[in-house]
Order: structure tokens, then sequence, then C-alpha cells
């Protein structure tokens, strides 16, 4: 989970010098999915949750099942780098949101890949929790000084610096929940911030009138109680950070102090976004809007000049490619959808770019009614008490998110029963709260329709074809759907995939 602030105006004061001041800040970087699981899927296969099937954060969802265990695991950037480039690899922090679930072989299962694995059990938390130590369950309770995650995670990787073989190049993946929910701060940082509230921008707390209907269902204005939490929810998620940036600056004097930091690169980003009363929603993620999908992508480390920023538009399905090909390995060889970075990290000026990419999310209901709002029926989920629901069956959507030359765009449909369709001119309207489906050129939604279902079935090389406003784009219009009908069986079709 992050914040939609710009990186050098968070808490992260050293990650900023350490990092950002050292390297590359990509401004336009995304994820294909914003919820937990699905992304970090996409982070470790490179791959769209329509290729790696994982479409929500339960098992029914594929968030580690077995399947995925079967079908993806065997083939991440992580297993890839240490069994055909030789690389110890080490894992410590959150995995997947039901990694550790009994029905799916519990801590004892250790993903192909990993040569320490140290990963917790199931979702965030900071106090009471099980790690798997390399497939062993070790219990920790809330004792501060040698329970509290962020430290422990922390203490563990300057543990690997310290005593892994200095034969074989290294990659280290280290998932801090902070400053994922219940956002317990560290003692000494539990009174930090005291005066942070929730950005005020021009889409905080207004009605998002001519959008889907689970926005249009929330409350607005918002009660003096919700604003009160999730002010008080973005302070403590401030907080927790503070710890988040202390494991930084430890990981850089360590590898300083090893000298290997020049000889390294370092990677710093999130799972998804996060909304704090963005049209009336208090907080979550899980929608199409910028404030969930983008994310920050700091990276430092040779070739890399300092104090950059690339305004390229980036997704998370780049960081495999992007570490296999700093490892070496032929990425002809994978079956991965996004692209290498490496390109752009150097400074390669005669690199072509991608100019869109393909947002795509399956929302998750229960059969039953949420019993905070019965009134609202079957199929929502994730409501707050005063029955504003951030999640249902249908809050199922695919998008394209177009950056060009010429165009800062998203095109998104929804598969409900009203076909929904929403689409934003981000030049004009950066905080998305002009719906212009109805006034846009008729041709510029054709092509964007066309465009979304080329995306939605592509899979590999296919993912990486020129988008709408590029030079060499095709365009057939015989070759369009115009019956609404084939629209929305496209999502079923990929739904059941999915399961």
């Amino acid at each position: 989970d992050f914040l939609s602030v710009p990186f050098f105006q968070t808490p992260l004061k050293k990650t900023n010098a350490l990092i950002a001041q050292m390297g590359v800040t990509f401004v336009n970087a995304y994820v294909p999915s914003a919820l937990c699981c699905p992304s970090r899927a996409s982070i470790l296969t490179g791959k769209y949750p329509h290729n790696h099937h994982v479409v929500n954060n339960t098992l029914e969802g594929n968030c580690s099942s077995k399947l995925w265990q079967k079908i993806q695991e065997p083939y991440t950037f992580p297993a890839l780098l240490k069994t055909m480039c030789g690389y110890q690899t080490f894992f410590a922090g959150k995995y997947l949101n039901e990694y550790g679930a009994e029905d799916a072989g519990g801590v004892g299962h250790v993903p192909p890949g990993w040569s320490f694995w140290y990963a917790l059990e199931k979702n965030s938390k900071y106090y009471n929790y099980t790690l798997s130590v390399n497939g062993k369950a070790r219990r920790h309770g809330e004792n501060y000084s040698v329970d509290y995650l962020t430290d422990v995670l922390a203490n563990m990787s300057l543990d690997f610096l310290e005593y892994k073989s200095n034969f074989e190049p290294f990659f280290m993946m280290i998932s801090t929940p902070a400053p994922h929910s219940p956002w317990t701060a560290a003692p000494q940082y539990k009174k930090s911030f005291q005066n942070v509230s929730a950005p005020r921008n021009s889409n905080f707390n207004i009605h998002g009138k001519n959008k889907h209907w689970l926005i249009r269902q929330a409350k607005t204005p918002m009660t003096n109680s919700s604003i009160q939490f999730l002010d008080d929810a973005y302070r403590k998620r401030w907080q927790t950070l503070l710890s988040v940036d202390d494991l930084i600056e430890k990981l850089v004097k360590k590898l300083e102090l090893n000298g290997e930091l020049d000889n390294t690169y370092i990677f710093y980003t999130s799972d998804n976004g996060y909304h704090t009363g963005q049209f009336s929603l208090p907080i979550d993620k899980r929608q199409l809007y910028e404030f969930d999908i983008k994310v920050p992508l700091l990276v430092r480390g040779p070739g890399i000049k300092p104090n950059q920023t690339n305004k390229m538009l980036v997704a998370n399905i780049d960081l495999g490619p992007t570490i296999l090909d700093i490892a070496g390995y032929d990425l002809n060889k994978t079956q991965m959808d996004g692209m290498s970075l490496l390109p752009l990290l150097t400074g390669d000026k005669n690199v072509t770019w991608r100019s869109d990419f393909l947002v795509e999310y399956q929302g998750e209901g229960y059969n039953g009614s949420d019993p905070t709002c019965p009134g609202l029926g079957p199929g929502v989920t994730h409501c707050f008490p005063d029955c504003v629901c951030e999640d249902s069956y249908n809050n199922t959507y695919a998008c394209v998110r177009t950056l060009s030359t010429s165009w800062d765009l998203q095109y998104c449909e929804f598969d409900d029963r009203e076909v929904f369709v929403e689409v934003y001119n981000l030049t004009a309207d950066p905080h998305q709260i002009n719906n212009i489906a109805k006034t846009i050129d008729q041709e510029i939604l054709e092509k964007m329709n066309y465009r979304l279902m080329m995306l939605q079935s592509c899979s590999g090389a296919t993912c990486r074809t020129p988008g709408v406003f590029d030079p060499g784009y095709r365009f057939d219009p015989r070759l369009m759907f115009s019956n609404h009908g084939v629209r929305a069986r496209r999502f079923s079709a990929q739904s059941l995939k999915g399961t």
C-alpha cells in the first residue's frame, strides 16, 4: 500500500536521499491491479493478472493456491535467477496474502527459487505473527525489541548480507507489510506527524458523479467520524514508514561497509496505491483511479546517473524482466508480458517504449449480505459502519491507461449490468472528476475498445504491441465488437479461467 503524494513529500527522507537522489525516480509507475495478491503475483511473474490468474486476495481467487504453486511459482523471476543464473536469493516479509494456508501446504511450503526464506504467514501484521523460516514455523509475540516485524526483517536482511557467500551474486526481496493496516508504529514514532492529515485534493469528499455505481453509492459528504478515521489512518501509515526508512538506511550502510554498494541495484516500490477520502471513499485500494494504481519506483545502481526523473510509462510487470536482464538472462526464453527497464536506467536514447498498459481487476463479494449493511443485499464487501462499501462482485473492470506524446488518457469498461464505461483526459482533469465517455470523439472510443480487447487477451510479446496513438498502430474497424453482449462475455470467460 502506498500514498498518493509526490515521493519527496513522504516521511521517507533517508530513502529519498539514499535511493531517489542517487538514482532515478519513475514518476509514471503503475500496477495492473490495485490489490496486494494480484499485484505481487505480477511482480514475481512479470505477467498481467489474466496470464498469472491471481485475481484477488482469496484462495479461490488463486492467491497462493495449489494451482499458483504448480503453474506459476516455478517460473517466477527469482526461480530463474537461482536455477539459471546461479544467484543466492533471500526473501523476507509478506509474500502473498494466503501464503501459509493449510489448504495450500501451510508454512512448510517454500516456493522454488529461494535459498533463504523468511515469509510471513497470511496477511500484514506487526506483532503476534508466524514466520516460515525455511519451511519451519517461528512464532513472534509483542515485545518491540525482538518482535516488531519491520525491525525483524531489517535484522534478518543484515544477517544475510553478513554471512552470505561472496562467490555468488545475490538477490534480496524485502517485503515490509508497512504501511498496510493495522498501522502499528514503533513506540518511538507513535507521536510523529501529529499535524499531518490526508491530502485535500479537488476529488476529496466529493460525490463521484458519472462513475460506476460502487463510487456513486458512497455517502457525500462523509461523516465527521469517517474523516477523522481516514486522517488518523493516514497519519499512522506515515508513522509505520519511519521504520521502513530506518531499514533502508541500515541496508545501504551495510552494503557500503561490505564494499558492495556501487555494484548493487536497489529498487524501491509498492504493490498498490491507496485512497483516503477521494470520491468520498474512506480508505482502501482496488479502484481504477490514479490514487490506487500509481506507485513509487526508485532505482539506484551501476550505470544509473544520480538525481534523475523518468516520465516513461512503466509497470510492476517490468521488474522481473529488468532484474533478469541485469543478470544476463535471455528474456526471449520467458513468457513475461513486461519490458526490461535496463535501457531506461542506463539512459539509452534509442529505446522505443510503450504508450499504454492494461489495468484489470475482478471484484470480491460474498454471497450473503454484509452484516454491517444488510440493506445493500448480497455481493458487496469491505463496508464501513455508515454503509459505504469499497468492493463488490461487479466491481470488475479493465482499462487501457495511455500516456503518449499527444494523450494522457484512461479508458475503462465494467462488467456490470450497465456495462459502464469511464474515460478520463488526465491532461485537463488530473484528479479524474469528469467522465468524458459520452463526449469524447467516437473514433477514439472505438479504437480504445478494440485496444482493450487486444490487451485483455495478450500474452508475452503481444502485450507490447503499439498503442492507439503510436506510429505503428493498426486498426481494422471490421474487427470491432460493437454489441455489449460480447464485451461483457469477455470478462466472464476471463473470470472462469481465473478460478
